[in-house]
């Protein structure tokens, strides 16, 4: 009797940040095109609520079957989010491994492929084990993934001494591909300085060194944004595949058109390209004092704004500033930011540079101002200001009200900026139209994944 053909595929996700819906909109993509396969989702189970249980079941292909591992952080544990993060680490491969073979135990067999985050670098040696392909995918930009995978190379070539770096932090990393503006003060932690954690900064270096052995790199971006970076990876890597902006590649779930605050109303009632939006993402905030300053150099400039702030943090804008404001000013806790950004109202989107923030910034073709926080976002930034010309950074990494103002009249005043981002636009809509390099590189995904 002849055995059954392998049916499976095994998808693991980074379960913090917004790490697992960018890989589960890839992985609906991939469902779509091949419903006689099983797409197996693990990912601990508060991510997965997360991400399964604000979806309508119309939204999640029938073939996609969320899994939950464990995510080692002891029962009754309320410290740092980080600590949790640590814990997760520590533990992490052995519970992978767990967790699958709890799902399929002696039917190993029956899987055909692994897709997994980056940074669960240790899938290539569970696809290894199989004989099976194994599909990396990178959640943020070609940038910040080369200096991961540059990391020895940079470690290597940059002195340090007993007191840190030996010369200036503004040296460029000219040394590696498509980065000759990067300079060594917008590295990530953990590359050569400033480890977030150990655990996370060994993970990292794991995954760049493991890159290689996947049999296909793939990630939310477009060929025609970083054509040098990616022209080296074509060299390192055994494919890589672009397959954005996702933005305008996946299946839309119903609920991302929610507006509970009313944004988009408001959004109506005021002169196009003329609102500056302001949102930090869903981890990071500006401390009380440059908040304070935030709010008083929009409020000096007259500008219109947009703002998702948490309503804890309201309450360390300036006294009496909510009411001053009240006639161009609207803050609210959530948006929805895709739509927000798509608003013809929109002139400016002042942002943590996040590489989600950033690609939904350049579809809707609006320039950015930039205020980093940690791990990409200060390379991306740098991108955005120095290399694309899109945007610029806030002055010394800091706001103030004088910098945020000459940041926004800056921004009003330069339409070079908004030519270039509209610009960059246009490649990215071609990328994803049908004879676009992200289409090709899709086509070339699904054969991998789904090819008998």
């Amino acid at each position: 009797m002849a055995s059954k053909k392998p049916n499976h595929v095994v998808v693991m996700a980074f379960p913090f940040g917004t790490h697992a819906i960018p890989l589960l909109n890839l992985v609906r993509r991939l469902a779509i095109q091949a419903p006689t396969l099983t797409f197996s989702f693990f990912s601990a189970s508060k991510s997965n609520q997360s991400v399964f249980g604000t979806s309508s079941p119309n939204d999640i292909p029938s073939n996609i079957k969320p899994y939950d591992v464990d995510d080692g952080v002891p029962k009754d544990f309320t410290g740092h989010p980080m600590a949790e993060i640590n814990f997760f680490l520590k533990s992490m491969v052995e519970n992978y491994r767990n967790g699958i073979h709890s799902v399929y135990g002696d039917e190993m067999k029956m899987i055909k492929c692994f897709i997994c985050d980056s940074f669960l670098y240790f899938g290539s040696d569970m696809a290894d084990e199989l004989g099976v392909p194994l599909v990396s995918f990178w959640t943020a930009g070609p940038c910040s993934l080369s200096t991961n995978f540059y990391t020895d190379l940079i470690r290597q070539s940059i002195t340090l001494g007993p007191n840190g770096i030996q010369g200036s932090e503004e040296e460029l990393i000219d040394f590696i591909p498509g980065l000759s503006l990067i300079r060594i003060k917008d590295l990530q932690e953990g590359v050569l300085y400033g480890c977030l954690d150990p655990e996370f900064s060994l993970m990292m270096h794991k995954m760049g060194s493991t890159l290689p052995q996947a049999t296909a790199v793939t990630m939310n971006s477009f060929a025609e944004l970083d054509l040098p970076i990616l022209e080296d990876f074509k060299c390192k890597f055994q494919k890589c595949l672009t397959l954005g902006p996702f933005t305008l590649t996946s299946h839309n779930p119903s609920h991302v058109h929610d507006d509970p605050n009313g944004c988009l109303a408001w959004l109506d009632k005021q002169n196009p390209t003329s609102v500056a939006y302001i949102s930090f993402g869903t981890v990071t905030t500006p401390p009380p004092d440059e908040l304070a300053a935030l709010a008083e150099g929009l409020e000096e400039s007259g500008v219109p704004f947009l703002w998702s702030l948490k309503d804890h943090s309201v309450g360390q804008l300036p006294i009496g500033f909510l009411e001053r404001t009240r006639k161009r000013g609207y803050i609210v806790p959530w948006t929805p930011q895709q739509q927000v950004l798509g608003h013809n109202a929109v002139g400016v989107f002042v942002t943590h540079g996040g590489w989600n923030s950033v690609i939904e910034s350049i579809m809707a073709g609006v320039p950015m101002i930039c205020r980093p926080f940690f791990g990409d976002q200060r390379i991306n930034c740098r991108m955005v200001s120095d290399v694309w010309g899109i945007g610029t950074r806030i002055k010394d990494g800091v706001f103030t009200k004088d910098g945020t103002m000459e940041c926004l009249d800056m921004i009003f005043s330069e339409e070079k900026l908004r030519e270039k981002v509209g610009a960059l636009r246009g490649l990215a809509k071609h990328a994803v139209g049908p004879k676009g390099s992200s289409t090709k590189n899709f086509s070339t995904l699904a054969e991998i994944v789904c090819k008998d």
